[in-house]
């Protein structure tokens, strides 16, 4: 029996994943094994030690204390992909916003009053005011081209826009699903020298924190848009200010309201709702619900921020070890070297590393004997040992 302990409200299709005969999930369980969360802040918070595994529903692991978690071993698994389309349909929602001044003209209009001639009469005035663009023919760059990166794209080249992208560590996966019309920059520099519109969609790391600044808005096609629906920080908001006043750009969208851009006719802010749909919260719980699954059951790791993937099939009739390590060499033959020991034959294994963690696989015929696992986890630069058995 799995203890699963929830510290927002989780979409119930997700919790359904988690059957109730091998699970037990709700907001206040003791000596949890996993933690399930939307976005409650866990870097004050106190995490049990019983804590094998921590799922969140959503793409960004900000609240999550990550680097803390990988030191004890815990992988941190999220939702890339599942909220894609929420996010998409939002960022050309405010495309289309920005290039048809939508949002000073609604402002404008509710301002009016006066008889219905008086009111025609002020609109046939006020509208040359609120003139727009077309995007056919128009360019957008994006970058970071993930799953939601890519949808983006692959609107837009629909709208007939002329499309860049830049994502240096695109995935495979993801070049299958980019549309063959969307053209290589070379780098964001390039990109952005191509682009009069420009959509983010990279985490915040401190490579990316600014990466839109007033050198790079200097750069863009004139006048300029910037659409922000990642996270705040990768947009320099002092720049974007000061170029939305002097004409370099013509608009500034994103998901992240502040007391700077409060009162901004040129800014559209919306209040985070790049997620907030139905579909989206449901995709995201029923996604890290089945990661969360799979990893309490046999081991296995897909989609986690500070682990390797790592799937391997647990076959019945075998016991499996997870061995969670630094990645430092030796591990794997002093690990089979204890195996050797106790006499365990080794039926398959999986080794795999990401940056300074390693996470071995190792399933055996026989049942694995509790001095196995001790002798495993007192070896230095082990970092959690499990025994799953089917």
């Amino acid at each position: 029996m799995f203890k699963v302990k929830t510290l927002n409200n989780i979409s119930v299709y997700g919790l359904e994943r988690l059957p109730r005969d091998r699970y037990e999930v709700a907001s206040d369980i003791q000596n949890p094994d996993a933690l399930l969360v939307r976005s409650a802040d866990l870097h004050k918070a106190e995490i049990p030690a019983t804590v094998k595994a921590i799922a969140r529903a959503g793409a960004g692991t900000n609240n999550i204390p990550v680097a803390a978690m990988s030191a004890r071993g815990v992988p941190v698994f999220n939702a890339p992909g599942a909220n894609a389309n929420a996010v998409k349909e939002l960022v050309l929602a405010a495309m289309l916003l920005t290039a048809r001044n939508i949002a000073p003209a609604l402002d404008f209009v509710r301002g009016l009053k006066g008889s219905d001639e008086e009111l025609h009469k002020l609109v046939e005035d006020g509208k040359k005011n609120y003139v727009g663009l077309e995007l056919p023919g128009r360019s957008l760059g994006v970058i970071g081209l993930g799953a939601i990166g890519v949808k983006v794209a692959n609107a837009a080249l629909e709208l007939g826009m002329e499309v860049w992208g830049f994502d240096p560590a695109m995935t495979v996966q993801n070049a299958w699903q980019l549309n063959s019309g969307v053209r290589q920059a070379l780098s964001v520099d390039d990109l952005v020298s191509r682009s009069q519109f420009i959509s983010v969609h990279v985490p915040l790391l401190e490579a990316t924190r600014r990466l839109i600044n007033a050198e790079r808005i200097k750069l863009m096609k004139k006048p300029g848009v910037v659409l922000n629906f990642a996270r705040a920080e990768i947009v320099d908001e002092d720049a974007v200010l000061a170029a939305l006043n002097d004409g370099a750009l013509r608009a500034y969208a994103c998901d992240f309201p502040s007391n700077k851009l409060q009162g901004q006719p040129k800014v559209i802010a919306t209040p985070h709702l790049g997620a907030s749909t139905g579909e989206a919260e449901d995709n995201c719980a029923i996604m890290v619900a089945d990661q969360l699954r799979e990893f309490l059951e046999t081991g296995n790791v897909r989609n986690s921020v500070n682990f390797p993937e790592a799937v391997m099939p647990l076959l019945p009739g075998k016991q499996r070890l997870a061995i969670v390590n630094a990645n430092v060499p030796n591990m794997v033959g002093q690990i089979t070297t204890a195996l050797a020991r106790h006499q365990l034959n080794i039926a398959d294994l999986l080794n795999k590393s990401r940056g300074e963690l390693a996470y071995t696989l190792v399933d055996v015929d026989q049942a694995i004997p509790a001095g196995l696992v001790a002798e495993i986890a007192a070896i230095k630069g082990v970092l959690a040992t499990r025994v799953i058995v089917p």
